[in-house]
């Protein structure tokens, strides 16, 4: 039985700091930046840099790695997404034409399939390493 199954309280504290910390990251890396970029060909990018997104992403694997660590890999998938999901249809929901609710969800399916990936990778790693220090192997 995992941490997550015993006792529900934790897991949906869990749960909610981590939203909490996405939308603080989201605001941090992401929020602060809503302006286009022009080039010469008139063509737009933006508002976002690459480094910004790499920060937002790097930044948020402390927070990951740490639930997963301690058996709450669920609360990181549904903390995190959610949070960032929350944050961007927040951050884009001026967008006139609605789309901005498409950008949201694939947001929310990204960021659960890579939360993911990193809880799995974790947990894993953990187990093994874990797993070696015993006696008797």
């Amino acid at each position: 039985m995992t941490n997550e199954q015993r006792n529900p309280a934790p897991l949906s504290m869990t749960i909610v700091l981590l939203a909490g910390v996405a939308v603080a990251m989201w605001a941090s890396w992401l929020g602060w930046d809503q302006h286009r970029d022009v080039h010469p060909d008139g063509s737009t990018t933006g508002p976002y840099e690459a480094w910004q997104v790499a920060g937002l992403a790097l930044g948020l694997l402390i927070p990951v790695c740490w639930a997963a660590l301690r058996g709450h890999g669920r609360a990181a998938v549904l903390g995190i997404s959610g949070g960032l999901t929350l944050a961007a249809a927040y951050d884009w929901s001026d967008d006139a034409s609605g789309l901005f609710v498409v950008g949201a969800g694939m947001v929310m399916l990204g960021s659960a399939a890579a939360t993911g990936l990193v809880t799995f990778l974790t947990s894993t790693l953990h187990r093994a390493v874990a797993g070696t220090g015993r006696a008797g192997h």
